[in-house]
């Protein structure tokens, strides 16, 4: 087929449109008069923080004092991989100015001007030449303003931006801004890209809410073809009515044409808009993974009276049918898709929100690597890089609104400012997101009831008008694509930091308001009796579909905390802290263990997304082995570390045959026995030790165990194959063995190890019954469990967690002969004054019963028992038992 308007015009003229970005600013009129010219405004820029506003916006300002960057650009710089904030981190929201002296090129009679924000977090306000442009509410959305009747061609001109990231309070300048609140930290700046757009009088209308002008969508013809509707935005600036013929046309990956449509229209001054057709015989679909196909759709119109192209925009165009059902989940083109997938949060250690290309990429890369077909951008719009990635690798993509925690601080329903900022982002997230075909989902909310449950506010929040109100505006906008949010709180109570009720009380259940609805469920760490993660996810996905049998369901939300320099003996042997410290990659490891087969056996759970891909940061968290950041990410905030749940699902997910060994990075063992585990897409696989061949183990659901592992006193070297084929794949670790001469240490009750001086405690292991505690629990976002407690003692950090109950007994691995053991001992409750303990040593009695409290002189006074055992068989009992209360065990030391 050959183009009606002329393709060879069209890319001629493209070509010089692109030439023209690198022209110097002296070019004539006629050179400026192509198409539609994009130039970058990257360098140049002056920025401060905060400071005096006055005369900051006038041509005659002097910022010569101010600090020279480049866009993208973001003054914060927040989360570290350490227990306290350093130097290094600038959490400062507020004001940030940008100033940018530009020499425009020269530009032709009827040509326009307009300024282009990739993104500007939170609001942005924009000069030229001293005149206020305008102001844009939201930061993660673009914008542009016509700046024509203020700008200078072919002489220097001044941009002033005024980004403001203020923390949204009442009264503050973000008030009425989504989102109010939410676990992550808004960097503000212009961190995404700024361009000057030079375009005619008449063209595809560039201020349609940021978005590209031209929006297609495919349809499936009843004979196998595929029906390219286009709905094209015109504008026209000048005072007379222009005739044009409007054309589109369709290319294949060889950039061939394979369909086009012409239409001759009366375009009116104002916005207009005109609809077409073309027709692809033998349409080839995006099929996510196994085939992520894209043609390309390029859009302009040539004037008859008035000749010249007038503009060009090209769009990405996926054929793909798809189908949400609420008892068989999702399907693609068809056929059935299980959708697995992450989350992801845009920011990383160092740059912030200011990502390159990329950076986009090489997380894109990562999650696929992973074996991931799914993506939930999380939560608020991403850059249009991170969606031309879901659509090139194949991954079908939940898009979002950043309508996150409540829509007001002091309850009810939120403010009519708030919800006409929501609608914008709404409209303006739809127009410039339609053409991905990745994504197949518009949420218009997350968590959006979640402030009724930590009792942000004391009046009910309402959230159920403005969720309703955004759905009708996504299906105002996009009839083709379902709504969905996520859901936090339906049939949820989660574990209190303060005793308090955290469940939810909301002005109603709000499942039914989007087509589909997401829920985050964390079972196996915000909520009670977290051991029993996975029968407790089960039944609550069970109940979901029960209670909601027309509403096709996922789990948009599932994870735990993992910090890479923590960890545990056994991840089901201390108590859990979601909200403090410490957080061990083994934990979290364990945590998706129990999770995933549970999604992937009920057909009705259309996908999953697992929180999340990426470390990231939130000045709301003070936890694991980090500061300001949320260590639910399977790879590091700095993408540099693959944290074993990434092997895990690598191994459930992925077709490339692979074998981990997790807990690699727990190099010095405190035990001189373990289990060793690896995660392989093999069925079993086999483990040497320092040359010793020990066995093949079977691998049910990608888990391979080898127990009671015994390593020598120093270096071992541990190495695990799988064959495929005549292939053999392996993995290796390095792990450092006790020596047990030098006695044997265990924290009671604690999750992961720590070392205090030259001793080296392994986490709680090796026990049968009682129940782990903590003295202090964290806190999140500021608050608390209470005055902070302290135990006295000479080493106060063993009692931070203890073992306690009624009865409980250790079996230690122990090598044979004479040993003493001390017991490291506290009594927590004053009012324990009728708890009696009684401690056995191999059967027997070794230390007769005693009132802790009397013994210690008061609760929360640390006290040691040393006795001598004599150990035959390599192993160790000792059993706690307690009459009135329960017994209580902070740490056991064991010496020659």
């Amino acid at each position: 087929m050959k183009l009606g308007f002329g393709l060879a015009a069209l890319l001629m003229l493209a070509f010089q449109a692109q030439m023209a970005v690198a022209k110097p600013a002296t070019q004539s009129p006629a050179e400026a008069a192509s198409p539609r010219q994009v130039l970058p405004l990257s360098d140049g820029w002056r920025f401060r923080f905060g400071g005096d506003e006055t005369g900051v916006t006038a041509p005659g300002y002097d910022d010569s004092g101010w600090e020279q960057v480049a866009v993208p650009h973001t003054w914060n710089h927040i989360g570290e991989y350490a227990l306290e904030r350093s130097a290094a981190t600038n959490n400062s929201q507020g004001t940030g100015w940008y100033r940018l002296t530009y020499n425009a090129p020269a530009a032709a009679k009827g040509r326009r001007q307009y300024l282009d924000f990739a993104g500007v977090a939170i609001i942005a306000d924009v000069w030229v030449n001293g005149v206020h442009i305008g102001q844009h509410k939201g930061a993660f959305s673009r914008f542009r303003f016509d700046v024509t009747g203020q700008w200078k061609p072919g002489a220097a001109n001044l941009i002033v931006v005024k980004a403001d990231n203020s923390k949204p309070a009442p009264g503050s300048s973000t008030a009425d801004v989504i989102p109010l609140a939410g676990d992550f930290f808004i960097h503000g700046g212009m961190y995404r890209g700024v361009s000057l757009i030079e375009a005619n009088d008449v063209g595809i209308d560039l201020l349609d809410f940021g978005g590209p002008g031209v929006y297609v969508r495919a349809v499936a013809g009843s004979s196998g073809s595929a029906s390219v509707n286009a709905v094209i935005k015109l504008s026209n600036v000048s005072k007379r009515v222009q005739i044009r013929d409007v054309a589109f046309a369709v290319y294949d990956a060889e950039k061939l044409e394979v369909a086009n449509a012409r239409k001759t229209v009366s375009i009116r001054p104002g916005q207009s808009q005109v609809e077409m057709t073309a027709v692809i015989a033998k349409p080839h679909v995006w099929n996510g993974r196994n085939d992520p196909y894209l043609y390309e759709v390029v859009a302009g119109f040539e004037g008859v009276r008035n000749s010249g192209l007038a503009t060009e925009v090209h769009v990405p165009l996926g054929i793909r049918t798809f189908k949400f059902d609420p008892d068989a989940g999702f399907s693609l083109n068809g056929q059935p898709l299980k959708l697995h997938g992450v989350s992801r949060h845009q920011d990383r250690e160092g740059r912030g929100y200011a990502l390159t290309r990329a950076d986009h990429k090489e997380d894109m890369d990562l999650i696929a690597e992973m074996g991931a077909n799914a993506v939930r951008m999380a939560h608020y719009q991403h850059d249009d890089a991170w969606a031309d990635e879901a659509d090139a690798q194949g991954m079908v993509a939940w898009a979002e609104v950043p309508f996150v925690t409540t829509p007001s601080f002091t309850g009810g329903e939120g403010s009519p400012a708030l919800f006409a900022n929501a609608e914008q982002q709404t409209r303006e997230l739809i127009r410039q997101m339609y053409n991905h075909p990745s994504i197949v989902m518009w949420s218009v909310g997350n968590e959006v009831d979640a402030a009724t449950m930590f009792g942000a506010s004391k009046e009910p929040v309402k959230p159920l008008r403005l969720l309703q109100r955004l759905a009708t505006v996504a299906k105002e906008e996009d009839s083709s694509r379902p709504t969905v949010f996520a859901d936090c709180c339906e049939d949820v109570r989660i574990s209190s930091m303060s005793g308090d009720d955290l469940s939810v009380k909301s002005d109603k259940v709000l499942a039914g308001t989007t087509d589909l609805i997401g829920y985050n469920r964390y079972y196996g760490w915000y909520y009670p009796l977290p051991l029993k993660a996975a029968t407790q996810l089960a039944a609550q996905m069970d109940k979901f579909h029960v209670k909601h049998p027309t509403l096709p369901i996922s789990i948009s939300e599932y994870g735990a905390g993992g910090a890479i320099s923590q960890h545990s003996d056994n991840p089901m042997g201390g108590f859990v802290n979601a909200i403090g410290r410490p957080q061990p990659e083994e934990y979290e490891s364990w945590v998706h263990e129990q999770s995933w087969p549970v999604i992937r056996d009920r057909a009705y759970i259309f996908g999953s997304y697992a929180w999340n891909m990426f470390d990231f940061a939130s000045d709301l968290r003070n936890e694991g082995d980090s500061v300001d950041i949320n260590t639910k990410g399977l790879v590091t905030f700095d993408r540099k570390t693959k944290k074993d749940a990434f092997f895990y699902y690598q191994a459930n997910w992925s077709d490339k045959p692979m074998i981990h060994i997790t807990g690699k990075r727990y190099a010095d063992r405190p035990y001189p026995a373990l289990d060793v585990r690896a995660y392989t897409t093999a069925g079993s696989a086999s483990l040497t030790v320092n040359g010793v061949n020990f066995g093949e183990a079977q691998c049910p659901d990608h888990i391979c165990v080898w127990p009671g592992v015994h390593l020598k006193p120093g270096a071992n070297a541990v190495t695990a194959t799988i064959s495929v084929g005549s292939q053999v794949i392996a993995d290796n670790a390095n792990w450092n063995g006790p020596d047990p001469a030098q006695g044997i240490r265990l924290d009671a009750g604690d999750l992961s190890g720590r070392l205090l001086g030259a001793r080296r405690f392994g986490s709680d292991n090796f026990f049968t019954g009682g129940e782990s505690a903590v003295l202090n629990q964290g806190g999140f976002g500021g608050r608390s469990s209470g005055p902070l407690k302290i135990v006295v003692a000479p080493d106060p950090a063993l009692y931070d967690y203890w073992r306690e109950g009624a009865a409980f007994t250790y079996a230690l691995p122990v090598p044979d002969g004479k040993w003493m053991v001390t017991l490291h001992m506290f009594e927590p409750r004053r009012s324990a004054t009728a708890t009696m303990t009684t401690v056995s040593a191999n059967g027997k009695v070794v230390v007769p019963a005693f009132n802790m409290l009397s013994a210690a002189g008061g609760a929360l006074t640390g006290l040691t028992k040393t006795i001598p055992v004599k150990v035959k068989g390599g192993v160790l009992s000792l059993d706690f038992s307690a009459t009135g209360g329960k017994a209580a065990l902070a740490a056991i030391e064991i010496a020659k």
